[in-house]
């Protein structure tokens, strides 16, 4: 794992992945931000959330928006640096590696498809 995130609480996921969660605003200041990149098995989850920045970042992020029930409502695929996303309908959101949410949405329920904002 990474040393910025070690002590977050978390879960594991199938296939190796982590999710580590980020709730309070001591977690969220630690974040992505400025670090060079991100292990592709880990997940950095933002509850409640929804809206992110990429300000600071130095690599690009995949944005896996999750409902209250944990569904993913939307995915936003390699947002750059310097960027804005919302999604209204999200309660929080997994940060992955550019390219990366593969894996991660394998482990999701999609829910509806007809639901996806995508």
């Amino acid at each position: 794992m990474n040393a910025r995130l070690d002590g977050l609480p978390g879960r594991e996921l199938g296939g190796g992945l982590r999710i580590v969660e980020a709730r309070t605003r001591r977690a969220r200041g630690r974040g992505l931000a400025r670090m060079d990149t991100m292990p592709a098995d880990l997940g950095l989850e933002l509850a409640p959330c929804r809206s992110v920045h990429t300000f600071g970042m130095r690599f690009p992020l995949d944005l896996i928006w999750l409902d209250g029930a944990g569904r993913v409502v939307r995915v936003d695929e390699r947002v750059p640096p310097r960027r804005f996303r919302t999604c209204r309908r999200a309660r929080s959101v997994v940060e992955v590696l550019g390219g990366g949410s593969g894996p991660f949405l394998a482990e999701y329920d999609r829910g509806d498809p007809d639901r996806d904002e995508r």
